[in-house]
């Protein structure tokens, strides 16, 4: 009797050890990738995100150490690629851990460097991450997988508000003309159906170079002019000339829309798309007048 009583209890502790199992750690290189990467693990992740400051300029961060040392102790890894983030593939081939998996959004999207990289506004890019990240992790707990399915069905449920307002917005507005101080919008932008200006000026600002004289001035001449309707504006990386172009569009009426690289901080990836969608109907709407 004493032991089948031992028996029962070391079962039952063997039970209680798999409910409290350390969280899948995961490493995520921006935080958007990072708030999805919660939504399908839920409690059974642990998630680091690395660029999580919408104030900071990603192009001017420096990995710290404790960066290193949660790639290090990661299980699985996501970044943007496209060359966005290239500081995480030093990072990956510096670091000791052999076991992670590493999802690359950038590659599932059959992008490569020279393509624009800020994929997160490409309405197909985090269905398609979604997606790898469930498969992942249940590769690493299958006794849960069904729960990553149901998360990520939750997930890919949540984003039809998303591409409903899209659709809304495609309707009423496209082939309206727009402009950009930077391509941070521009799959978005293509989504919508607006028509794209100035995208020579965009790719000079995005890689740091002065934009030639006479694309600064086409694109002066469309603010002007109200060839344009709306301006969209990086608001988290922007200066010199993009600066200057904003604050014409201000000057002239032209409505701006700043957008961002990181999404703001507790805010889900889908608010945070729904919020800008909303301000640019809502620009779309007074500067189409």
């Amino acid at each position: 009797m004493k032991l089948g009583l031992i028996a029962s209890s070391v079962a039952a502790m063997c039970v209680s050890l798999h409910a409290i199992a350390a969280p899948i750690k995961i490493v995520a290189a921006e935080n958007f990738y990072g708030d999805v990467a919660r939504q399908i693990g839920g409690s059974r992740v642990q998630v680091t995100s690395i660029l999580s400051n919408p104030d900071q300029d990603p192009h001017l961060f420096e990995a710290s150490p404790s960066v290193g040392k949660a790639l290090a102790n990661a299980k699985i890894v996501v970044y943007n690629g496209a060359d966005y983030d290239p500081w995480m593939v030093k990072l990956l081939s510096a670091s000791s851990g052999t076991s992670r998996q590493t999802i690359v959004v950038g590659e599932l999207l059959q992008k490569k460097a020279g393509d624009n990289p800020h994929l997160w506004y490409e309405p197909d890019a985090m269905p398609a991450y979604a997606r790898e990240l469930a498969s992942s992790l249940q590769s690493d707990d299958p006794s849960h997988a069904a729960d990553y399915a149901k998360n990520l069905q939750t997930f890919l449920n949540a984003l039809k508000p998303i591409n409903d307002r899209i659709a809304a917005i495609k309707a009423k507005y496209a082939g309206t003309p727009v402009t950009a101080t930077e391509p941070v919008f521009g799959y978005m932008a293509q989504a919508l159906g607006l028509a794209m200006r100035n995208e020579k000026f965009q790719l000079a600002v995005m890689n740091d170079t002065e934009p030639s004289a006479s694309d600064v001035a086409a694109f002066e001449g469309d603010l002007k002019s109200h060839h344009v309707h709306l301006l969209f504006y990086n608001s988290q990386a922007s200066g010199g000339a993009a600066q200057r172009m904003r604050d014409l569009a201000l000057k002239v009426g032209v409505p701006v829309v700043g957008v961002t690289e990181t999404a703001p901080a507790g805010k889900a990836f889908q608010a945070w798309v729904l919020d800008e969608l909303n301000a640019v109907e809502k620009a779309l709407a007074k500067g189409s007048r």
